[in-house]
Formats: structure tokens, sequence, C-alpha cells
């Protein structure tokens, strides 16, 4: 029954995860109208299934009239765009600094470690605000920052599991076959602790868009008009007390991905840990 679940658990967050990146990918062609589009003539429309919406606008307007659903839509990007820029970003850093600190150990490991609590010691949220408050708010801006951050879980998880291949039979076959160092790391190290890094891509993914969406609800992430779902929870708030669906709808939208995000890390940990094992 548990394996059933974990089962239903990843396939739930493999749909949720690859049906929203395919709507961002395709969200100039599936758009009923365009998100930047202003109409202060239909300005806070309701959704078209309550009173008073129309079919033109599925999901209704926002204060300026723009169209939610294609603003949604294209929200979906962004959220998308800034998870995989920011785990690639964070991810190069990160397992590079942990597989050699692993590797080599001694006074390499050290120093990878001090650089590694050094970065646990600075507040995260804190450090990205007042980074984005000097530099100003842009996509670029607020990717580099996250990805320069968000580094320290892929620098720990490296370091332990290079630590625990390093002496394996496989790695000593490979000194004795006289390969290089960068020969053993490239293609004996890291493709034996992948599986365990893809696992805290996910979970880095997760985080950074939502320290986007409070970036940008602070009004110090994604600049307007580009659709954030965090700058639409930002523009929404004046408005949730008489017409509630306009922070609702990005919040889902926003839930569902990190809950799908999550899905598909803990059911890929399962697996892979599981295959591994086996």
């Amino acid at each position: 029954m548990a394996f059933q679940l974990r089962r239903l658990a990843l396939a739930l967050g493999f749909v949720i995860v690859i049906g929203i990146a395919l709507v961002a990918l395709l969200a100039p062609w599936i758009t009923p109208q365009d998100p930047f589009l202003q109409n202060l003539d239909a300005r806070m429309a309701p959704p078209s299934f309550m009173d008073g919406g129309t079919a033109a606008h599925f999901l209704g307007t926002d204060q300026l009239g723009r169209d939610y659903f294609s603003r949604l839509i294209y929200g979906a990007r962004i959220s998308m765009l800034i998870g995989v820029l920011v785990v690639v970003c964070s991810g190069l850093i990160g397992t590079t600094l942990g597989v050699v600190g692993g590797f080599f150990g001694g006074r390499i490991d050290a120093v990878v470690m001090f650089i590694i609590t050094c970065r646990l010691s600075i507040p995260l949220i804190l450090v990205a605000l007042t980074v984005v408050a000097f530099v100003g708010s842009s996509l670029t801006v607020v990717v580099l920052t996250l990805g320069l951050l968000l580094w320290e879980r892929f620098a720990v998880v490296a370091r332990t599991t290079t630590m625990q291949v390093r002496n394996l039979d496989y790695i000593a076959a490979a000194w004795a076959a006289g390969c290089s160092r960068p020969y053993i790391l490239l293609r004996e190290v890291l493709p034996n602790i992948v599986h365990h890094l893809i696992v805290v891509a996910t979970l880095e993914m997760a985080l950074a868009i939502l320290l986007e969406a409070a970036l940008s609800f602070l009004g110090l992430g994604v600049p307007p008009p580009l659709p954030s779902w965090g700058l639409m929870i930002a523009e929404a708030k004046d408005y949730m007390y008489f017409s509630p669906w306009v922070i609702l709808v990005p919040g889902i939208a926003l839930f569902v991905l990190v809950l799908g995000i999550n899905l598909l890390g803990d059911g890929l940990r399962d697996r892979l840990g599981a295959t591994r094992d086996a």
C-alpha cells in the first residue's frame, strides 16, 4: 500500500511539473489574449464562472484590465525559467566545491568546509533583499542572486557522497589503470553521485521559485509588467477582500507547482535510492 502511494505521488508530481512546463513552453500559442494589454474599462472583471463574468476572460482581469488567465500562463514561464536557471547555477557551484573537497580531502576539504560554513551563516533572504535593493530588480539579477546563494545543499551532498565512493573498488581500478584525476572525477565519481544531486535539484528548484515569489511580493523581484506569480499576488493584496480570486488564482498556481516539484523529488529519491541499493 505504501509503495503504491509513493508511486502515485511520483506520477502526480511528474504530471504536474511536466504539465506546467509544457504550458510555459507553449505560452505564446495558447494564451487567449495579450497578457500585457490593458483595458481600464474591463478592470477587475470576475472570472467567467462567477456572477458578472464574461467568456472573454476565463479568470477575469486584474486592476489594469489585463487578462488574468493569460498572465497566469506567462507567469508559469517566469517561475519555471527562474527555477531551472537557479538550479543550474547553484548546482555547478555546489557540485564543484563538494566533489573537489570530498575527493581530495585534507586542507582542500577544510577550505571547502569553511566556505560552506560561511555560506550557512549568511541569512539567505536578507542578503537577497539587500542585493536586489542595491543593484535593482530584474530577471537576471534575481537568477544570479539566488544562484549564488542556494548552492550549499549541493556542496554538502556532493562532498558526502564523494567521500563514500572515492575508496571503492572501481576508483582504485581507475587509479591502477593510470587514469588522471579529471578523468576519475568526471567519468567515475560524478556519474555515481548524480542520482543524489537530482533529488537536491528538485528541492532547490522549489525553494528558488518560492524565494522569487517572496522577493516579487516585496517589490524586489521580477519587475512589472512581467507576470510573475509573486508579483501578481503582491498586486492583488489591495483587492483581496472584495475580489479574493485575484490572490487565490496565482496563490493556488504557486502552491500546485511547488507541491508537484516536491512530490517529484520525493518520488525520485525513493526510486533512485532503491535502484542504487538493488
